[in-house]
């Protein structure tokens, strides 16, 4: 393998290393027990503001630590690894809102929200899908309309990652019609948010509504221009897509890895199932996806930034590596047997985690509708 498409420089070296440590030492032995009970650990999330991680692809000189979209894929891929849920969590917080606010902010927005957030004192989260608009983005009914020097937001987002812990979300509602965006705290007025909703994976990551019923948000909280919010959520779902299907990435090789040791380890009719055709099968085509997926995943990152759009690519490896995760967590359930069904090796866990991959951050028929788009306008 190319070591400088995964690792391109040191700097990504060091930090998949520190990754890895952290995830062994503090991500993995809590992972079970907040899976079960569909809670979020506050206090290791904010350890990963100690290792710079909730400022990650922000330029330095504004607190931050100036990594790339290489990097995003690296701490996303290791955290995955061993907790899917809490990184989607993190993505909501370090990519949805971080990310996405401070490459739309002005400065006197800069300097209210990139300390706390990036200090890990306050969440984020981002409010763009709604009840009856998920894909069809360009349909959402919230509105805001100015009333003196407050907008005035009604309507509702529904599968808001952090919702029921967030302190400040990066919100879109459409100014006459058109799409723009708002940073929308906790305490405006007229703000709330459901009880969480339950579902089937990412159990760690809590999940609600949020409720603007002539929620008062201040003028110096819209973020950029009146009716451009559309172009900054777009520029902002290519990272958000290629992050995700790097989490789909680290599900996958972490099945991979229990199903080689399982076959390895386990024996039966006088030989360990390894030595079956069937076996080597689950196996031999978990680890040629995971492989694909995994260079996929790294050539698009060399080219996506926030002034370098890579649509096409992002949906690419969205479209490819999201089905990666389950497709190998399934395979590993079938080698496992009964053991992968059980919670031990937590294979079900990853398995249940691994489906939303497939619907988060776009759809798999949105990328192809995408792609298709996208690739007919290259002719022209």
């Amino acid at each position: 393998m190319r070591a400088e498409l995964f690792d391109p420089t040191t700097e990504h070296r060091l930090l998949r290393d520190t990754l890895r440590d952290f995830t062994a030492k503090e991500v993995e032995p809590q992972a079970s027990e907040f899976d079960a009970r569909g809670d979020f650990n506050g206090p290791l999330f904010s350890r990963l503001s100690d290792l710079g991680l909730l400022g990650l692809t922000i330029p330095e000189a504004d607190g931050g630590s100036g990594f790339d979209a290489t990097a995003a894929v690296i701490v996303h891929q290791e955290l995955s690894r061993s907790d899917p849920g809490f990184c989607l969590a993190y993505l909501a917080h370090a990519i949805l809102f971080v990310n996405n606010f401070y490459f739309a902010a002005n400065d006197e927005q800069r300097q209210r929200y990139l300390p706390p957030t990036i200090r890990g004192e306050w969440i984020g989260g981002m409010g763009m899908t709604e009840p009856d608009h998920g894909t069809d983005v360009l349909g959402m009914r919230t509105t805001a309309v100015r009333r003196g020097d407050v907008y005035v937001l009604n309507g509702t987002k529904t599968y808001i990652t952090n919702g029921p812990i967030g302190h400040v979300f990066v919100v879109y509602a459409k100014v006459e019609g058109e799409v723009t965006a708002f940073i929308v705290d906790r305490d405006c007025p007229g703000f709330s948010t459901s009880p969480p909703i339950k579902k089937m994976g990412m159990r760690a990551s809590p999940m609600s509504e949020l409720r603007f019923e002539d929620c008062e948000v201040p003028c110096a909280n819209l973020l950029g221009l009146e009716k451009k919010g559309l172009g900054h959520m777009m520029r902002n779902l290519e990272l958000e897509r290629l992050t995700l299907a790097a989490m789909s990435l680290g599900i996958a090789g972490r099945c991979l890895d229990v199903m080689i040791r399982f076959a390895h380890e386990r024996v039966a009719f006088g030989q360990p199932i390894n030595q079956f055709g069937q076996i080597q099968r689950y196996i031999a085509e978990s680890f040629a996806m995971t492989e694909a997926a995994r260079c996929l995943i790294y050539h698009v990152a060399e080219s996506i930034g926030p002034d370098v759009r890579n649509r096409i690519g992002s949906d690419a490896a969205k479209l490819f590596a999201a089905p990666v995760g389950k497709i190998v967590a399934d395979n590993a359930m079938q080698v496992l047997g009964g053991a992968g069904y059980c919670a031990d090796y937590r294979v079900e866990q990853f398995y249940r985690d691994a489906k939303l991959l497939e619907i988060g951050g776009g759809t798999l028929e949105s990328h192809q509708k995408n792609l298709a788009k996208d690739l007919a306008r290259s002719l022209v």
